[in-house]
């Protein structure tokens, strides 16, 4: 089979504790790689690139972020859209102040100030937890979108209370703006997403990330061996927010364009939220996986009865979009609970010993 460990051998440490093992999860990885910066953009057109591949990278970024949370530090959050509003408000002042500065550093920086801002209100978690931790983050949720209506200093002032971005350039290329081109736009987005996807993942397997499983399992035994909680979830949080904060900050200026504080209400948390869940808690490629069942796979429904004939109405599609994939969530959950990433961890061990008995 073409899936195979055997022969195969570890001769050093840090061979066996590569994130990728196997040869063939590698050479997997390089496909993926390889489809991502060069296939897709050769044979995507603009509104491909424009209306998936950007928000689904932006969407698995943000999966990300709430993943560190949730899914390896095990504190729930419902704030998720309210940290990628802090992003993206923290972007665009800085935009505004410094205009000349090259608008993927203040990206990256927009994220510094949604990781203050999830510090403070993690504060909580060190005296509450599960749903009481929940309504906490619901808290922020509402307190920072009303920040975003009532404090016209975020948005300059506009008349609309909406953020509109202006052109910035970078590298010799418009990188926003109505003159930026989608494909400019998805590399830079794609840069960034492998970049954090791949400090994320190294962070995760290191001393920090292990402190944060920890305290996930069993705090007080965590507590016992010598991990802090203090710094433990503090750290999950910042994290985590920096994270949603970069993807909240290209939410708005590698995808919309414009956005009012409605673009971050709780319904953005919840699809985030759902999108961690059903990829798998506490796993990287189940951020993926979610991201892309949530959001890409509703579209490809509503291309389905135009591609094959059918004339039916835009209401009827919707509706049936909302029972197919809602039908899809449920059973995937009754099936496997811990979501996409373990049923693909299962196939994999399958494949290993295939086709002799499992």
């Amino acid at each position: 089979m073409f899936y195979r460990e055997a022969g195969q051998f570890k001769t050093t440490y840090v061979a066996d504790q590569a994130a990728f093992p196997i040869r063939e999860d590698r050479l997997g990885i390089l496909a993926l790689g390889v489809i991502g910066a060069v296939i897709i953009p050769l044979l995507a057109s603009d509104f491909f690139l424009n209306a998936v591949m950007i928000p689904f990278l932006i969407f698995t970024l943000a999966t990300i972020g709430l993943n560190v949370l949730t899914g390896y530090c095990g504190q729930l959050s419902l704030g998720t859209g309210a940290f990628m509003g802090v992003g993206a408000y923290s972007c665009y002042k800085l935009t505004s102040i410094f205009p000349d500065v090259n608008i993927v550093v203040w990206i990256l920086a927009s994220g510094f100030f949604a990781a203050a801002i999830g510090v403070l209100f993690g504060l909580p978690s060190l005296r509450i937890k599960g749903f009481y931790l929940a309504v906490a983050t619901l808290a922020a949720q509402f307190f920072l979108e009303w920040c975003f209506i009532r404090i016209p200093w975020l948005y300059n002032y506009n008349a609309s209370g909406a953020i509109e971005v202006p052109t910035r350039t970078g590298f010799g290329f418009a990188l926003t703006g109505p003159t930026a081109t989608p494909l400019t736009r998805y590399f830079v987005v794609l840069a960034i997403v492998a970049l954090l996807t791949f400090l994320v993942g190294n962070l995760i397997r290191g001393r920090i990330g292990r402190t944060w499983m920890m305290i996930r399992d069993m705090d007080i035994a965590a507590e016992l061996i010598g991990v802090r909680p203090l710094a433990a979830k503090l750290s999950a949080f910042a994290v985590s927010s920096f994270v949603c904060g970069v993807a909240g900050a290209m939410f708005v200026f590698f995808w919309l364009g414009a956005a009012e504080p409605s673009s971050f209400n709780i319904r953005l948390s919840f699809q985030i939220l759902f999108m961690v869940i059903l990829g798998g808690l506490g796993s990287m490629a189940g951020s993926y996986m979610g991201a892309a069942f949530i959001f890409i796979l509703p579209i490809i429904i509503r291309m389905l009865p135009a591609a094959l004939g059918l004339d039916l109405a835009a209401a009827t599609v919707e509706q049936l979009n909302f029972l197919i994939v809602g039908a899809l969530i449920i059973g995937i959950l009754i099936i496997e609970p811990h979501g996409l990433a373990r049923l693909w961890s299962v196939a994999r061990q399958k494949l290993r010993v295939w086709p002799f008995p499992y």
